[in-house]
């Protein structure tokens, strides 16, 4: 939650899954797409200390017609050295530059760029090779300078994008420990079946680290024309975005290595992969798969594209949260226990994006084709002083218009499921008290430390501050 660990096979595969997934519009004509995996770091993981899969494809996937098929794709793919074999050190000493010799296992990855836009051909193109992920955030004395350490890891690229790929301190914000007791939010938890006096949330990924996958794109390179919209009702504004990772359909594990090495893979590599790609993870809007699908259809979910969506539109026009808050809060969501129709509201936030005439001087609609993206106007610029409720509070460059690392995201979808936009397509429902009040209490700005500039998340908690889980 948002989606680490939701759902029953990616969570015993932490590496492929994408936790967060985020899209913004940032200064200078961009968009900048983050997306984070191996959820819930211990900061403290060493020996070996966590990083990306090297069998593993990572995608970014930008639709820019609404038919829930991905038109523009950025791939990485990452490769392992250990440059001295004969030690179980990450580092044999301080790491104080990306090419340090102390620094024992290090990765790089490669960039590449697939255009399926009308007349640019759908090949796969490197845009860039070779580029370093910074190390873990071991201490002061294995990493010093960690913030000059990173920044060097950030690339530009000559057509104006930029890439980072490495630790970050997870940047979303939840009471995971309260929110899975039974549906409890500590700050309204007097009012629960179960009662107990109210308290503050807890932030349960307050200390987590998170491996981000950062991507800064010229606004022409993502819409379907070139162009960079200025009008925020045109259709050709709206972009759909969202992340993936991938595994190779079979792998043959070698009890003593041999065929892993007779393959390129590395000193003692014990498995080897072969045959087509197969998507293990996605995520587009937060909480999609975590909270609406059930959990036996989860896995499914992964595996599809959001051109498929359709399918699982029934649990978002009748969620089981929204009945579920009634039973559990007694007497807080009368009128929200009489609301029997399916929610036009979600459907529209969740799968269509929001058409021209529900909220002045907005829309993020991508057509009928039901999909689970974020939906980013890129003709609204960034706020001068941005809502952490994004649209419902009156924000338009904010959640559900893409999603910005600050966007109380759990706080706008509790909301919005408790009935607080249902008014937005039924102008004679009358939300209940609680539903403009409900969340989980985490936010407490600043939440997290982010940086000014790209890549925008914040650095990784030390593993000497943070002692390990």
């Amino acid at each position: 939650m948002s989606s680490h660990r939701e759902a029953p096979g990616i969570s015993k595969d932490p590496v492929a899954d994408n936790t967060d997934t985020y899209a913004f519009v940032t200064p200078g004509d961009t968009v900048t797409i983050v997306t984070n995996y191996l959820p819930a770091q211990s900061p403290a993981g060493g020996p070996n200390f966590y990083e990306f899969g090297d069998d593993v494809l990572y995608e970014v996937h930008v639709d820019v017609d609404g038919d829930g098929r991905p038109d523009v794709t950025y791939r990485f793919r990452f490769e392992t050295t250990v440059t001295n074999p004969d030690t179980f050190l990450y580092n044999t000493g301080p790491v104080t530059a990306l090419d340090s010799p102390t620094w024992n296992r290090r990765q790089h990855y490669r960039v590449s760029r697939i255009d399926r836009r009308p007349g640019r051909g759908g090949r796969e193109t490197v845009i860039a090779a070779g580029v370093p992920c910074p190390p873990c955030n071991i201490g002061p004395r294995s990493t010093p300078s960690y913030g000059s350490l990173a920044a060097a890891a950030v690339r530009a690229l000559p057509d104006g994008t930029k890439v980072f790929a490495g630790q970050r301190a997870d940047p979303f914000f939840v009471d995971l420990g309260s929110v899975f007791d039974l549906g409890t939010l500590r700050p309204f938890q007097s009012l629960h079946l179960i009662p107990t006096a109210d308290a503050a949330g807890v932030d349960s990924l307050a200390g987590a680290n998170v491996h981000t996958i950062a991507i800064q794109v010229p606004i022409s390179h993502l819409t379907r024309d070139g162009s960079v919209p200025t009008d925020p009702m045109a259709a050709g504004s709206v972009i759909g975005v969202w992340g993936a990772a991938s595994r190779r359909k079979a792998t043959i594990l070698d009890q003593v290595g041999k065929l892993g090495r007779g393959l390129g893979l590395g000193l003692g590599a014990l498995a080897s992969t072969a045959g087509p790609w197969v998507q293990v993870s996605r995520l587009g809007n937060p909480l999609f798969n975590e909270v609406v699908v059930p959990m036996a259809r989860k896995d499914r979910w992964n595996a599809l594209g959001p051109a498929h969506d359709a399918e699982f539109a029934r649990y978002v026009a009748q969620p089981e949260l929204a009945r579920l808050l009634p039973v559990l809060y007694p007497g807080a969501f009368p009128n929200l226990a009489g609301l029997t129709a399916d929610r036009a509201d979600l459907l529209a936030i969740l799968l269509t994006g929001i058409p021209a005439g529900i909220v002045p001087g907005f829309q993020n609609f991508t057509g009928t084709t039901q999909a689970d993206m974020l939906r980013l106007n890129v003709a609204i610029p960034p706020a001068a002083a941005p809502d952490r409720l994004g649209l419902l509070g009156g924000d338009l460059a904010g959640f559900p218009n893409g999603r910005r690392l600050t966007d109380d995201v759990v706080t706008i979808e509790l909301r919005a499921v408790a009935g607080a936009t249902y008014p937005l397509v039924a102008p004679g429902y009358t939300p209940d008290g609680a539903a403009s009040l409900v969340e989980d209490g985490t936010w407490s700005p600043p939440v997290r430390p982010l940086l000014a500039t790209f890549p925008y998340v914040g650095l990784p908690h030390s593993g000497y501050a943070v002692p390990a889980a």
